[in-house]
């Protein structure tokens, strides 16, 4: 069998994860994997998993991701240490910016697999879902080979280590206002913090490892969680988990996960709905609970889903699904990636990311408050009509007014749909962080909120917290969890 030998790689190149740069001949003895992608594809993500139980259960594997970037926003080329941790990448990450690794292995789309044999031979390419189920074997086969011929270092790479936060990206925040507790989305360690307002942390629901997994608070793997609704009356949490394309719930007292809506695959295209587990889902990013459905943004899919809480049957609600900013009957309205969900028990208000706009749903209309075009954006407190928001990714509503988490201005901004008026509650403008007067203080990249107890507490997902605003003093200080 004619094997060919792996291109090394080139020296020059960016490394994160490591103290060093890397390459195949110091890897010898090894069985390399090679994980070409990059952070704004969601397929490649979702690989994370296989990779991490692949590198579990094979110390003589050493896995590089070979991040090769593509059209990405400026949110991610902006910072990869952070879409990495973001992410749960604790492996090398080699940035492959001129193409020259892409190249060199032919590689073709995201995500591509190249397996390196120990004498850095390329045993073959593969690419897609499943990757543990096809590698593991083949793997196990190399292994048993090579360390026949006493050719296997079998003893476990260390790489470095970033530092641990009680945080890390929280991008959605819920509360329950008879328990006077919060339910926070960490998303960055893949799990959901209950915690009182004062900051102790009074549970943790999910293992901190990114999976799939349902089970106990204790057994349970989320994948970059996101939105939450809470429903006091049943004990029920319900969770977006936006990585895994699923909605899990959590039921109190026991705290046992469920996933009740998406099979674990991104559908690739909107579908007609069914059954909750039968339908595969696309990036479904917060929730609303209003009757008795749960309304879900569904930001991959550019639509409003609901589910049926008694069935947990699963239709399309509002959305054609093609990417704009069209107002009118439900089915007929466009949406670009609505992040961020909420009802003041009547109507339904949707943060829509994609287009810098916030939307409206009553008596089967889809309107428009702020926004006028995908490419129109800005930072303009007036009318609402003529107001500019950038990016927003959560909402809030609250006697009767609407609280907007204004991501990209760094932001939270008051909304009166019976006035228009637009109003800058909390931030400069300026990316930072700064305690004291709401005006002066500043936040970064904020991705959700919810009033509890006349407090606003805002997932300041950019700096890793949860910061505290009292609408009474108009002072901001961040939120001290502990145990």
């Amino acid at each position: 069998m004619n094997l060919t030998a792996a291109p090394d790689l080139p020296a020059g190149l960016e490394w994160l994860n490591t103290d060093h740069p890397l390459s195949i001949s110091e890897l010898a003895g090894r069985i390399v994997l090679l994980c070409f992608g990059t952070f704004a594809c969601s397929n490649c993500m979702r690989m994370v998993p296989e990779l991490r139980r692949l590198e579990e259960d094979h110390p003589e594997l050493v896995v590089i991701e070979v991040h090769t970037p593509g059209f990405e926003s400026p949110a991610v080329t902006g910072n990869l240490q952070e879409a990495i941790r973001c992410a749960g990448i604790d492996y090398p990450v080699v940035i492959d910016h001129d193409h020259l690794l892409w190249q060199a292995f032919g590689i073709r789309n995201w995500p591509t697999f190249v397996l390196i044999d120990p004498e850095g031979h390329v045993l073959g390419k593969t690419a897609g879902e499943g990757l543990y189920g096809r590698l593991n074997p083949r793997i196990d086969r190399i292994a048993r080979d090579f360390e026949q011929r006493g050719m296997l270092v079998k003893k476990r790479l260390q790489f470095a280590a970033a530092p641990a936060t009680v945080l890390y990206h929280p991008d959605k925040i819920t509360a329950d206002h008879a328990g006077m507790r919060l339910f926070i989305s960490d998303s960055g360690h893949h799990r959901i913090i209950v915690a009182s307002r004062d900051g102790a942390i009074l549970g943790v629901i999910g293992t901190g490892a990114p999976g799939n997994a349902d089970g106990s608070s204790s057994e349970a793997a989320f994948y970059l969680p996101e939105g939450l609704a809470f429903d006091e009356e049943a004990g029920v949490l319900y969770v977006a988990d936006a990585g895994n394309h699923t909605i899990r719930q959590v039921s109190w007292p026991d705290l046992r996960v469920e996933t009740v809506a998406g099979t674990g695959l991104e559908a690739p295209s909107p579908g007609e709905g069914g059954p909750g587990t039968g339908v595969a889902l696309n990036a479904p990013r917060d929730l609303a609970l209003m009757g008795d459905y749960l309304y879900i943004a569904m930001a991959g899919a550019n639509q409003v889903w609901r589910m049926d809480l008694a069935t947990h049957t699963l239709e399309p609600y509002a959305g054609s699904g093609l990417e704009g900013l069209t107002d009118g009957p439900l089915r007929e309205a466009a949406f670009a990636g609505p992040s961020g969900i909420v009802t003041d028990g009547e109507a339904l208000y949707i943060a829509d990311s994609g287009a810098s706009a916030i939307r409206h749903i009553q008596r089967g209309v889809v309107e428009t408050l702020i926004g006028h075009s995908l490419e129109d954006f800005g930072d303009l407190d007036t009318i609402a009509r003529m107001a500019r928001i950038h990016h927003p990714m959560g909402i809030a509503s609250h006697q009767g007014l609407l609280y907007i988490a204004d991501t990209y201005n760094h932001k939270i901004k008051e909304l009166d749909p019976g006035t228009g008026w637009v109003l800058t509650r909390v931030g400069s403008g300026d990316r930072g962080y700064q305690n004291g007067v709401s005006g002066d203080a500043r936040l970064s990249e904020p991705g959700g909120l919810v009033n509890l107890g006349g407090l606003w507490y805002i997932a300041d997902t950019g700096n890793h917290a949860v910061r505290v605003y009292d609408p009474v003093s108009h002072v901001v200080s961040t939120l001290t969890l502990r145990r």
